[in-house]
């Protein structure tokens, strides 16, 4: 019995990683890398990628995918998740967000 479930584990085992090996990418997709993607619809994505030293901010919804703009890489390397915001052109909008919710708080 203990040789049995010695030999399913070993073919687990076995699959998961042949399946790890299949699934890496190959050729052209080697060098491209997924940095982070937010939905702004309910089937459109707003995805950044990383390519060639160059970040590409694509628009992807389910029948088309367009380059919306393009950055160094560079450009993204020195923020990082624990870092405040970096103000764009348009400002902090979390930090205008937040204190816009709690003046509208506090005049209820």
């Amino acid at each position: 019995m203990l040789l049995g479930l010695a030999v399913v584990l070993g073919l687990l085992l076995g699959c998961l990683w042949l399946i790890k090996k299949l699934s890496a990418p190959h050729g052209a997709a080697a060098g491209l890398r997924v940095l982070g993607a937010v939905p702004v619809g309910p089937r459109e994505r707003v995805v950044l990628v990383e390519v060639g030293g160059q970040v590409l901010v694509l628009g992807v919804t389910p029948t088309n995918v367009r380059t919306l703009h393009t950055l160094p890489a560079d450009t993204l390397q020195n923020t990082s998740p624990g870092a405040p915001p970096i103000s764009g052109p348009f400002g902090d909008f979390q930090g205008w967000l937040k204190r816009s919710m709690e003046r509208r708080n506090d005049a209820k």
